[in-house]
């Protein structure tokens, strides 16, 4: 943990412990920034719905909402997009994919902030926290094989975005204390397997990042609204 998280992560513990006494006894909610009509087609990609799990539902609180596809293009390829939106408690709604994943049996390997840069987005560019994973399987005659995984989040408020789960930690309590409003937050998750290991023409761990972040291109204008300005606080980590 860096000097930088660590002092935050006081901060954020003094202002919350603080903010018992300065919290509004009514707090506004804004509308959502993202629409949780994921779309059924996203150019060559068509989507059918993914459920979500028992297990999910009762690990989030019960006013949480969801939105989950996976998309295929024909060749092969896969993505599931999800969308998770937050109800009166966004900290027991939101559980990043950090979080999640190892309770699933993945390992993370690798987490960084990245940054697409496409026309299509908000001030031609999206911060992203890029996560890399493994998980083994066995296969029909009992053999273990291990699966690499790509997962890309974002969280998106009512006019904001952030890569950061500690960072929209931050914003959701400023804009109660001070601003006497919720965000409404939610965060998007878009993954996909690395399939060059396991198809004969599969995709390599470049070539996955390159269609996870096209697709994110075309996805992004489909589910955000206008009110998210494109305003993106750098990520703390």
């Amino acid at each position: 943990m860096t000097i930088k998280r660590l002092a935050l992560l006081q901060l954020l513990l003094l202002v919350g412990l603080g903010s018992v006494y300065l919290v509004p006894a009514q707090t506004h909610r804004q509308p959502t920034g993202v629409s949780m009509d994921l779309p059924d087609s996203i150019a060559a990609w068509w989507g059918v719905p993914e459920q979500v799990t028992q297990r999910e539902r009762d690990e989030l609180a019960a006013d949480t909402s969801f939105a989950r596809r996976i998309y295929s293009n024909g060749l092969g390829d896969n993505i599931l997009a999800s969308i998770v939106l937050a109800g009166e408690d966004p900290d027991n709604s939101l559980h990043r994919p950090e979080r999640c994943l190892p309770a699933q049996g993945w390992t993370m390997m690798d987490s960084k902030v990245i940054t697409i840069k496409d026309p299509a987005l908000p001030n031609g560019r999206l911060k992203v926290t890029r996560l890399h994973s493994q998980q083994k399987f066995p296969d029909s005659q009992g053999n273990m094989h291990t699966v690499y995984n790509l997962n890309y989040y974002w969280f998106v408020g009512y006019t904001e975005l952030t890569s950061s789960a500690i960072q929209r930690a931050v914003m959701d309590i400023r804009d109660r204390v001070i601003k006497g409003y919720d965000q409404r937050w939610a965060y998007v998750t878009v993954a996909s397997n690395i399939t060059e290991y396991t198809s004969k023409f599969g995709r390599s761990e470049k070539t996955t990042d390159e269609m996870i972040q096209s697709f994110i291109t075309q996805l992004f204008p489909k589910i955000t609204k206008p009110t998210v300005t494109g305003n993106q606080v750098a990520a703390v980590r």
